[in-house]
């Protein structure tokens, strides 16, 4: 049991810094740059379930808010938590732990993953807007046009995704008993 434990939390550890690398990937697309980091994260749930899962999306935001530059543009630090896309930041740890919890209750199955994986997309995105709008002083339109309406499309493209590769991912690791 208790080399289970140390397994799964060194598997988090790795898929925290899968995440960490992921934030880094960014695709410049007018009007706004996406990183890989909410289809590194929504894999890490759908692989890890909702306490390895969380714990590892945990750790990679830790680890920013300590300083260290995990953040899309090696970015670090309690600033970056406290600025305008912070609240995406913060999200991420909502949508991973509801994504485990998701599919822990509903089965690890392809069409359960595409819904929880597009919940929590719409999680990321209503936190990240809500916060943009306070920390930015934007009107509540201004955040949902500027913070949410450009991300949706590529965001439930990167749920989808997710959703298909997680599983299969999932489901080797299940069948070799790695997870």
């Amino acid at each position: 049991m208790r080399n289970e434990r140390l397994k799964m939390m060194i598997i988090a550890a790795l898929f925290a810094a899968i995440i960490a690398v992921a934030a880094q990937i960014i695709i410049n697309i007018p009007p706004v740059p996406f990183t890989l980091l909410t289809i590194a994260v929504m894999l890490t749930a759908t692989i890890l379930g909702a306490k390895y899962g969380a714990l590892a999306v945990a750790v990679y935001v830790l680890m920013g808010v300590i300083g260290i530059p995990v953040f899309a543009g090696m970015k670090g630090g309690f600033g970056v938590v406290l600025g305008p896309t912070g609240g995406y930041i913060v999200a991420i740890i909502p949508a991973a732990l509801f994504i485990g919890w998701y599919l822990e209750n509903f089965g690890y199955t392809k069409v359960q993953a595409i819904i929880a994986n597009m919940i929590a997309v719409l999680i990321i995105l209503v936190l990240g807007s809500i916060w943009l709008k306070v920390a930015a002083d934007l009107p509540w339109n201004g955040a949902f046009k500027g913070g949410m309406i450009p991300f949706i499309v590529p965001d439930l493209v990167k749920a989808i995704v997710a959703a298909l590769i997680g599983i299969l991912i999932r489901n080797r690791l299940v069948a070799a008993k790695l997870i």
